[in-house]
């Protein structure tokens, strides 16, 4: 779908928000005084009026009439006290960026990429970026395909075609084992996730009709963050949980076995003019905040499932999530995140960031899916086509790296699982050792370029991670894999 975006740089064919931007001040430069978004959407405070009383205020007065700030990611030891979340930010803080992103809100009609433009050349700003939007099951996503039984044989291939029985009789999963699902949210009640879903996930999703443009309608909760992550449209975060946590009941069991999923909701719902059902949308904020948030919450594993095409993005705008990932990688997470949908070798963020384990997608024989995004920051495959799974109120078969994405998260727990297990510290560098080393090849031992080292082998890689740690140096855990 083409949008006329009159505020952004001609360049940009990502839709973004006509009513806010992130700007990211230098290490030193930030105010000590400016809220967290979190605090101002619960009306704590009011948001900053000023960020250096001086060039940036000048900017954002001359083009959006005022400063209207708020910091974006919550300080991790001030993020439960309501009304102090922008207190106690950390060295790991300082130096991602996540302690310096600001949320700036402008009214409509305001030229971002003019404000863009002028704000990059300030000494005491690092970054700026339009809030650029993501949807799921738009354009280039397989989607979702409703299942006749569930009971359906040929169901339980992509579960033994990743060794998934072998691994959960190696490691059952341990439920103090968090994996955060930063999606469209789950539905309530579902009977395949019961006990398998950590109460104390987040909504971030704070959307409003003046973000999207002319014919797009959003649908349900879009204006509220709560710890309530309840999805009533989309159904894309409820395919991805089930590939990780099902119990079992009428599908294949989920890879996790007993770990948990934490949802996180940051793709709101709506109903695009050329799309029949409801599609996921998601500003770059919002995605943000989701994925810092869980991290704090605990979540060891992050499985995202959404991306942006680097081709769609202005030359000289700061490609999406790098400071959440590097926050994430910094805590120790192993962040999954799906390749893409294009069918092209190209990349998408956070899909080609170097701290990520990117996965693309394989059908029922093995061989890389026509519609999965290829390159060589792709870490390896998973099966990806017509995948039975949960869906808001029943099942689905669903397709897309989206769906593989999930079977390497659910693998990856397991791995943490173990590891903590044995008393053995496990991070993403290492979860990504492992899981390259123990991959299965391609059909015929074909190699396929852009489609990693080769189809995931979740039992194997719960051998490899033994081996490493039977061979380790006695108190020197965390050794990469050679």
């Amino acid at each position: 779908m083409n949008l006329l975006m009159p505020w952004a740089d001609p360049d940009d064919r990502v839709y973004s928000s006509p009513t806010s931007l992130l700007v990211k001040m230098r290490l030193g430069e930030a105010p000590d005084h400016a809220p967290a978004l979190l605090d101002v959407h619960d009306c704590c405070h009011d948001p900053a009026h000023h960020l250096d009383r001086g060039p940036v205020d000048r900017i954002l007065s001359r083009y959006a009439g005022a400063v209207r700030a708020a910091r974006l990611h919550c300080a991790a030891r001030g993020q439960h006290t309501r009304g102090h979340r922008h207190r106690g930010y950390d060295d790991v803080e300082q130096v991602t960026g996540v302690a310096r992103t600001f949320f700036v809100k402008v009214p409509r009609g305001a030229p971002i990429a003019r404000i863009c433009d002028r704000l990059r050349q300030i000494a005491a700003v690092e970054a700026v970026t339009p809030n650029y939007m993501t949807a799921q099951n738009m354009d280039a996503e397989p989607g979702l395909e409703r299942p006749r039984a569930t009971n359906d044989a040929t169901a339980w291939h992509p579960r033994n075609m990743v060794g998934a029985a072998e691994a959960l009789e190696h490691e059952p999963g341990d439920p103090g084992i968090l994996i955060g699902v930063i999606d469209s949210g789950l539905a309530q009640g579902h009977p395949e996730l019961a006990g398998r879903v950590r109460e104390g996930g987040f909504d971030t999703v704070k959307l409003h009709s003046t973000d999207v443009a002319p014919g797009v309608h959003l649908l349900g909760d879009y204006t509220e963050n709560d710890p309530h992550p309840v999805d009533d449209f989309v159904g894309h975060g409820m395919g991805c949980a089930g590939i990780i946590a099902a119990l079992g009941l009428n599908m294949p069991p989920g890879l996790a076995g007993q770990c948990r999923v934490l949802p996180m909701r940051a793709l709101g719902a709506a109903k695009l003019p050329d799309k029949v059902l409801p599609v996921g949308l998601g500003a770059l904020s919002d995605l943000d905040l989701a994925i810092t948030l869980a991290v704090n919450l605990g979540a060891k594993v992050l499985n995202l499932s959404f991306g942006t095409s680097d081709a769609a993005l202005a030359p000289n705008s700061p490609r999406p999530h790098q400071d959440a990932i590097r926050y994430a990688a910094a805590r120790g997470c192993v962040i999954i995140v799906a390749s893409g949908n294009s069918g092209r070798e190209e990349r998408f963020w956070p899909a080609a960031y170097p701290e990520v384990i990117t996965v693309g997608a394989v059908d029922a024989t093995g061989q890389p899916a026509a519609f999965s995004t290829r390159g060589n920051h792709v870490t390896l495959s998973a099966p990806g086509a017509r995948i039975l799974t949960t869906s808001l109120g029943s099942y689905q078969y669903a397709t897309g790296t989206s769906f593989a994405a999930p079977f390497v998260a659910g693998a990856a727990a397991l791995l943490v699982s173990r590891a903590a297990r044995m008393s053995h510290p496990l991070d993403g560098q290492q979860a990504r050792d492992i899981l390259i080393r123990s991959c299965q090849p391609f059909p015929g031992g074909a190699t396929h370029s852009g489609a990693g080292a080769g189809i995931l082998d979740a039992a194997a890689a719960l051998t490899t991670l033994d081996e490493m740690i039977v061979h380790s140096p006695g108190e020197t855990g965390g050794q990469h894999v050679h």
